[in-house]
């Protein structure tokens, strides 16, 4: 590994049998973010034992590393590392875990996140028997208009779902993820001895969405994922339509990626059920839409049923209670239901142009957002 300062990270040593908690925070270009999210981990119930940031091939003239230095993390400066954020943190990873026990615990927080103050604290006590890892359940943060608050509403009642399915992670969003240190050791001697696919070391660089990839790892290994209510943290939006595309066409695309990759097995089988089911309704959508146009074109008007109309009853509901903790906006929105009629089409045109290029093979982009 090349650093720029060419001095290697001494990890200060634990109270006698307690865990220590290192946290890295991989960067590129993030000096005006990262103290913000170094600044979230210094407030934390249960402090960071080391908050380390990794800035790779950054090009702001160390203008991050600096940022970093002055909001108190040490900082691992990379350069010529390949594979992007996965690459980084294998390098970082490489570095750090030689001087760590099996029980000890990694953070890994993406440089334009803020945790809540309860988050490791409430991480540590997940890490119950079998749970291999701790996910974030992430929040969008203010802004962005529209299409800011209907993200926010999206996460909304993602976190929503994983509360009604016993706080399982279905995703370890790399927003923030508490890892054990033997699980990410357990997951590169299974990519080594080809018990796992994904290269030769914990992150997979091969794939768009590095931290679906290690969900289906971790959980292949036999282990649980969590993302319990206290994990919470607040993440970037997306502010213009072609961001949020590139953002949403990378995640499509690196699912569908790495369920190839993996194949169907019984960890796989749920998300494989959950891409045809989307596939599926995104088809029952466009059909609706198609039937409400020849209605409106050959009769002039919408027909009336009383048992679709309390069937739209009930969806309309479903939506607003999922959305409610979200504020008045939220329910306002979700009650109008027109424009996230809107936002789904987006979604559905996002999933068909992914599943396209997978068919077709055209070659993975990597979007900046």
């Amino acid at each position: 590994m090349t650093t720029s300062n060419e001095t290697t990270l001494t990890l200060r040593r634990p109270t006698m049998g307690a865990a220590r908690v290192i946290a890295l925070i991989p960067a590129r270009n993030e000096s005006a973010r990262i103290a913000t999210a170094i600044d979230g981990l210094h407030a934390q119930t249960r402090v960071p034992d080391e908050i380390i940031a990794v800035t790779n091939n950054c090009t702001d003239c160390m203008a991050t590393a600096i940022a970093a230095r002055d909001a108190g993390a040490a900082v691992l400066d990379l350069h010529g590392v390949r594979g992007k954020k996965a690459g980084a943190l294998n390098a970082a990873l490489d570095d750090v875990l030689p001087e760590l026990d099996d029980q000890d615990l990694i953070l890994i927080q993406d440089a334009d996140t803020i945790l809540t103050p309860g988050f490791v604290e409430s991480a540590g006590a997940a890490m119950r028997r079998k749970v291999g890892a701790v996910g974030g359940v992430f929040y969008g943060e203010p802004g962005g208009g529209l299409l800011g608050q209907l993200q926010r509403m999206e996460f909304q009642r993602y976190a929503w779902e994983i509360h009604r399915n016993g706080d399982r992670a279905v995703v370890l969003t790399g927003t923030a993820t508490l890892f054990r240190v033997r699980v990410l050791r357990e997951i590169k001697a299974a990519r080594l001895a080809g018990r796992l696919p994904g290269g030769s070391s914990y992150y997979t660089t091969a794939s768009l969405t590095e931290d679906d990839e290690i969900t289906k790892a971790v959980k292949t290994l036999g282990y649980r994922t969590m993302s319990p209510a206290g994990c919470a943290v607040t993440t970037e939006v997306m502010a213009t339509l072609p961001k949020l595309w590139a953002q949403r066409l990378r995640w499509q695309r690196g699912a569908l990626e790495n369920l190839r990759t993996y194949g169907l097995t019984r960890v796989t089988a749920p998300y494989f059920g959950k891409q045809i089911m989307q596939g599926v309704g995104a088809l029952a959508f466009a059909l609706y839409l198609a039937f409400v146009a020849l209605q409106l074109a050959y009769l002039g008007r919408l027909g009336v049923s009383s048992f679709w109309t309390a069937i739209g009853a009930v969806f309309v509901v479903e939506k607003v209670v999922s959305v409610w903790s979200a504020g008045w906006r939220s329910r306002l929105l979700a009650a109008l239901l027109v424009v996230e009629l809107a936002y789904d089409l987006f979604q559905h045109a996002v999933y068909f142009r992914a599943l396209a290029d997978l068919v077709l093979r055209r070659e993975e982009q990597w979007a900046t957002t």
